[in-house]
C-alpha cells in the first residue's frame, strides 16, 4: 500500500505519495524547478544538476529530480544559494559549448538557451580550452555534434530505456567525456536504427536531423525538374503546432496550399500509397494464412523497426512483409506509372516526401529502393523541416485557404489516414482482409481494442469463421518483448510493429513539444480524419482500382512484386 508523505516546499505544506521526488512534489504547489536532463517518460537522470534545491539538514544542495521526499522534509527552491548554484552550473556548461546560436538548428527552441535567459546568464565567464569536437554526419538521417552537447544523457536514456537499442553511451572521463557510440564509431557503423527519438530528447542542437532543405529548394528552382511531393498522414495533425495552432489541429488543406505556393508541381497524398500497401499486405496475409508460409506476418512500414530487426533478429526476417513502405511505393509509382501517364522522363522527376520520421531519410537511401530503375524517393523532409521552409518562404500558414491534393493521387481513404497511429496499419488491413476473406460487408470499422498508446496490445479478431490473433506494438523495447515471445512459440497471425512510441505521430521528425499528452491529441485527430472521409476501406479507393486495372494487374502479381516489394539483409549487432 502506498503511503502519503507530508513535507514543506518554500513554507507551504503538501502531501504526496511516498515514492515522489522533490521535483514532482514541487510541481503540485506550482513551482516548476528548472531541469535539463529530466524527461517525463523516464524520470530523473541526475546528470545536469540544474534542479538543485536546499533541503534542511542536508550538507549540500540536492538534485530535485532524483531526491525522494520524506516525512517532515523542508525544501527551499529559490534561495540565493540555489540561484547562484544554478547560474554557475549554466556558466560552466557554456564554457564548453559552441556559441553559434544564431546558426544552430535549435535556435529559439534550445532549452539551454531558454534557461540562460530565464536565469540572467548573459555572458560566458569561464574562458579556456574546449573539449575536442566530434561532428558525425555519416548518417543520411541524423547529425551528431558533440560541440553542442551538455552531457545531460537524455539521448542515451531515450535510446536505451525507451527504444532498447543502446547505440550511444558515455565514453571517457573528465574533460574528455563524450556522448558517442561505443569505440567512438560513427552512427552508420553501429546498430543505430535512425529513428530520431534522440533528436526529440536532446535539449540543444547536439543531435538533429540531417537537413535536405537546400537540395529541395535547388530542385524547385530548376526549370528542367518536375518536382512532386507526398504528405504522410501524421504530418497533417502535427505541422500546425509549429505555427502556434492547437495540438491535434488538422491542417491538410493548408499544407497542400503551402506546398503549392513553394513551387511544387504536384502535391499528392501518401494516404493513397498507404491504401496501396494494404492491398499488397492484405493479400500477403491471406496468402500466408492459406499456405505453408511463416506466421506471424509482421508489418514493414516502419524503416527504423526494419533496421532494428536486421541488426538484432535477422533470423526472423522471413516473418516480415515484403511490401515496401507507403513512402517507397509512392516513389516507384511516380517514376513508372505516373511518368508514363504524363509522358515525363523519370530522370526529370524529383520526388520529395514530407514525413514524421527521420528513419525515412535512411530508408530512401537503401540500395534496393530503385526498382523503377531510378531512385524511388529523392529527398525526405521531416515535419520540422517543412515548417522551416514555409517560414523561410514568408508564408503565413494560419491564413492559408485549404486546397485539395492533385490528381491522379488525390484520394486516400480513412484506412490510409490511420497509418499515422499505432494500430492503424493493423486496423486498415483487417478492414480489407475481412471483406476479401468473407465476401461480406464489414459494418463496424472501428477496432477499438487495438487503438491507443499502450506499448503492447493483443486481441483476437473474428473474420467469419476464422479467428485472427493479432498484436500491435509501438516502441522498440516493446518489439523485443514480442519477438522473444514469438521465438519461444507464441502464436500470432499478424503483428504490427512501429518503431516510435505512439507510432508515426510520435516520430523523430515531429515538432518537439513539452505537452505530455501531445501524442494522444495527435492520435485523436488522426481518427477524426478517418471518420470524416467518404471512403474508409483501402480496397474501395477508386484510384487504387484504376492503378491495378491500368498498370499493376493484380495484388501480388508480377508487376506488383517487381515495383512494390523488397528484400532485407543481415546486419552486424555491433
Amino acid at each position: 500500500m502506498i503511503e502519503n508523505i507530508t513535507l514543506q516546499i518554500d513554507g507551504e505544506s503538501i502531501t504526496v505519495p511516498e515514492q515522489s521526488t522533490v521535483l514532482e512534489a514541487a510541481k503540485k504547489v506550482g513551482n516548476n524547478i528548472p531541469t535539463l536532463c529530466h524527461m517525463e517518460e523516464t524520470g530523473g537522470i541526475g546528470a545536469c544538476r540544474i534542479c538543485v534545491v536546499e533541503i534542511e539538514g542536508a550538507k549540500t544542495l540536492m538534485p530535485a529530480c532524483i531526491t525522494n521526499v520524506c516525512e517532515g522534509m523542508k525544501v527551499k527552491t529559490g534561495t540565493a544559494r540555489v540561484r547562484n548554484a544554478r547560474r554557475t552550473i549554466l556558466e560552466l556548461m557554456l564554457s564548453n559549448h559552441e556559441g553559434d546560436c544564431l546558426t544552430c538548428s535549435k535556435s529559439g527552441k534550445c532549452e539551454l538557451q531558454k534557461l540562460c535567459e530565464e536565469m540572467g546568464v548573459d555572458r560566458d565567464r569561464y574562458k579556456g580550452e574546449k573539449s575536442k569536437k566530434v561532428y558525425d554526419d555519416s548518417s543520411p538521417a541524423i547529425i551528431r555534434d558533440s560541440g553542442k552537447c551538455i552531457l545531460c544523457r537524455r539521448c542515451i536514456t531515450q535510446c536505451s530505456q525507451v527504444q532498447g537499442v543502446h547505440s550511444i553511451t558515455i565514453l571517457k572521463r573528465g574533460f574528455d567525456t563524450v556522448v558517442a557510440p561505443e569505440g567512438l564509431h560513427s552512427l552508420m557503423d553501429v546498430s543505430c536504427v535512425q529513428c530520431g527519438q534522440c533528436t526529440l530528447a536532446c535539449p540543444t542542437g547536439a543531435i538533429t536531423e540531417k537537413s535536405y532543405i537546400d537540395q529541395v529548394w535547388a530542385n524547385l528552382e530548376d526549370a528542367d525538374k518536375h518536382v512532386v511531393v507526398q504528405i504522410a498522414p501524421a504530418v497533417r495533425v502535427a505541422l500546425g503546432e509549429e505555427f502556434g495552432m492547437l495540438p491535434g489541429s488538422i491542417v491538410t488543406g493548408k499544407t497542400v496550399s503551402a506546398l503549392k505556393r513553394m513551387g511544387f508541381d504536384r502535391v499528392f497524398d501518401t494516404n493513397f500509397s498507404a491504401d496501396l500497401t494494404i492491398m499488397e499486405e492484405g493479400h500477403e496475409l491471406i496468402e500466408r494464412m492459406e499456405t505453408d508460409q511463416p506466421l506471424p506476418l509482421i508489418t514493414s512500414c516502419s524503416p527504423g523497426w526494419i533496421k532494428y530487426l536486421e541488426h538484432f533478429y535477422p533470423q526472423m526476417t522471413s516473418h516480415l512483409s515484403t511490401c515496401k513502405s507507403p513512402q517507397q511505393m509512392f516513389g516507384t509509382i511516380i517514376k513508372t506509372y505516373y511518368a508514363q501517364k504524363f509522358n515525363i522522363p523519370p530522370k526529370d522527376i524529383y520526388t520529395v516526401s514530407i514525413m514524421p520520421c527521420t528513419a525515412k531519410k535512411y530508408e530512401c537511401e537503401r540500395p534496393e529502393m530503385n526498382s523503377s530503375g531510378h531512385k524511388d524517393v529523392d529527398a525526405v523532409l521531416t515535419t520540422r523541416e517543412l515548417a522551416k521552409m514555409i517560414k523561410e518562404a514568408g508564408i503565413d500558414f494560419s491564413k492559408l485557404q485549404d486546397h485539395s491534393f492533385d490528381l491522379p493521387f488525390s484520394q486516400g481513404t480513412g484506412a490510409g489516414a490511420i497509418f499515422g497511429s499505432s494500430g492503424g496499419v493493423m486496423e486498415a488491413a483487417v478492414r480489407t482482409a475481412y471483406e476479401l476473406l468473407t465476401g461480406e460487408k464489414l459494418n463496424k470499422l472501428d477496432f477499438d481494442q487495438i487503438r491507443g498508446m499502450e506499448g503492447i496490445k493483443q486481441s483476437t479478431i473474428n473474420i467469419g469463421e476464422r479467428q485472427l490473433k493479432v498484436a500491435v506494438i509501438n516502441g522498440l523495447s516493446n518489439a523485443k518483448k514480442i519477438l522473444e515471445a514469438v521465438s519461444k512459440g507464441e502464436q500470432y497471425h499478424f503483428v504490427e510493429i512501429m518503431c516510435c512510441p505512439g507510432g508515426c505521430l510520435g516520430g523523430g521528425g515531429q515538432p518537439i513539444s513539452n505537452d505530455k499528452n501531445i501524442k494522444e491529441k495527435r492520435m485523436r485527430a488522426i481518427y477524426q480524419i478517418d471518420k470524416t472521409l467518404p471512403i474508409r476501406k483501402s480496397h474501395e479507393n477508386p484510384a487504387i482500382k484504376e492503378l491495378y486495372s491500368n498498370y499493376l494487374g493484380r495484388p501480388l502479381g508480377v508487376m506488383s512484386h517487381k515495383l512494390l516489394h523488397t528484400t532485407y539483409c543481415q546486419r552486424s549487432r555491433f
